[in-house]
């Protein structure tokens, strides 16, 4: 593409293969030179196993959230494991995958950082660059989010986590989040259960020269395919996630 560099950011697929195929199939046909995964890969939706191989098959780098810290082991005792359906739901996930799976999650990365086209760098991560369970919301203060950026940075920093699709500048920096391929939220549930869109969301990030382009991305899915690959599902969560996609 010359002089144009074009990097593809997912995130929070959460065992959602259905959406993850339309996704990489809508990258696919918009073009980009790299693809990156920052995080929450297997957990809570219907097929951890067929979305580690894919995502394996993919070569492409993946950054280590929260989620994919359970899955290895890590303690279920934060806010993001907070009911036992959840906790039953990774769980269930943790028994499904294979220990060449688990040794394909424990070579995430903890962060990025990504020459962006010549004149401009990208750094990735899954919730902050310095913790993957910190929430970075269009409505965080500038304040805080100043001091949960920290230093260095990009031109342009990514993260996942809150399955909130996001484009912020801050300080002359962008702050990009790609959204949820797997779950995206109507807005952050900060009490009750999350509200899921009836979409696949990424995003596109672009040097052209000097210039950056930040495009986010939605791709429609089939309902009805996804509410019934949930009810065919022993996944725990099964029967929210069917009533989710209806």
């Amino acid at each position: 593409m010359g002089n144009v560099h074009r990097i593809a950011l997912i995130s929070d697929i959460h065992g959602n293969e259905i959406a993850l195929r339309h996704v990489l199939r809508s990258i696919r046909e918009q073009g980009a030179d790299e693809i990156v995964c920052l995080g929450d890969v297997a957990t809570l939706g219907v097929a951890p196993s067929e979305v580690l191989d894919m995502l394996k098959y993919q070569g492409c780098p993946c950054i280590a959230g929260n989620h994919d810290d359970y899955v290895l082991g890590g303690a279920l005792d934060d806010g993001h494991a907070s009911t036992e359906v959840l906790k039953d739901a990774i769980l269930w996930a943790r028994d499904a995958l294979t220990t060449p799976q688990l040794d394909f999650v424990r070579g995430f990365e903890e962060g990025l950082e990504l020459p962006l086209g010549k004149l401009h760098t990208l750094h990735l991560f899954h919730g902050s660059p310095s913790s993957n369970l910190v929430n970075l919301l269009p409505d965080t203060p500038a304040s805080e989010l100043d001091r949960l950026l920290g230093e260095p940075r990009g031109t342009v920093m990514a993260g996942g986590h809150t399955h909130i699709q996001m484009l912020r500048q801050h300080q002359g920096n962008l702050l990009v989040n790609p959204g949820s391929v797997g779950a995206p939220f109507r807005e952050y549930p900060r009490s009750g259960p999350p509200r899921i869109l009836p979409h696949a969301e990424y995003a596109i990030v672009e040097a052209r020269g000097a210039d950056i382009n930040v495009m986010l991305q939605r791709v429609s899915l089939d309902r009805q395919a996804l509410a019934r690959a949930a009810a065919a599902s022993k996944n725990p969560l099964a029967n929210e996630l069917a009533l989710a996609y209806r």
